[in-house]
């Protein structure tokens, strides 16, 4: 069963129970006394009141709105999926964020194209691959893979950096999906 307060709150209560528990034995009460024990009362209360109202006060800014949108696609993503079904992570997001960008005719012939998230970049110093025979030909499984290891390494210390570096990868490979050589791709941009 869990505790209803926390270690350090029972200690100050027991504290402050036994401080007045020593008064109430060692200083009998009288009734002179009344007024100094209700102003400590009420300066207790008083100052309870105002570290309440300043913590309410500085917890009250709003969630920026790139944040709330955010939060609302990742929520949406993850309402269409099937139960059960794998959620994606930030760095997959990213990733599929980077593929929903791409005009309508690119999405359609990635179509039957996976795109893999792998953390073996290091091996190939590489941020990502495509592996297949282009979009012309059809003679072997066309994929493209993108590394996250080597990608959050180099960039991970930025999101925003990170994010651009991700969307050039996936760029970079669906531009070899469709045809375009290494230098061809460089000529691009990507």
């Amino acid at each position: 069963m869990r505790e209803p307060f926390a270690l350090s709150t029972r200690l100050i209560v027991w504290v402050c129970f036994l401080i007045g528990l020593g008064i109430v034995v060692f200083d009998p009460f009288s009734f002179g006394r009344i007024s100094g024990f209700m102003a400590l009362v009420v300066g207790g209360v008083v100052v309870i009141l105002l570290t309440a109202l300043g913590a309410v006060a500085l917890g009250r800014g709003e969630m920026p709105e790139e944040e709330f949108r955010r939060i609302s696609e990742r929520s949406e993503l993850m309402a269409r999926l099937p139960p059960g079904q794998h959620q994606p992570d930030e760095f997959e997001e990213v990733v599929i964020e980077a593929l929903d960008e791409l005009p309508a005719e690119f999405q359609e012939v990635l179509v039957d194209v996976p795109i893999l998230i792998s953390d073996r970049g290091h091996e190939y110093h590489a941020y990502g691959h495509y592996i297949g025979d282009t979009a012309a030909r059809d003679d072997f499984r066309d994929h493209i893979v993108v590394y996250q290891d080597t990608l959050e390494r180099d960039f991970g210390w930025n999101p925003d950096l990170l994010r651009a570096q991700i969307v050039r990868t996936v760029r970079h490979e669906v531009a070899h999906h469709l045809g375009w050589g290494e230098q061809g791709v460089r000529d691009l941009g990507l």
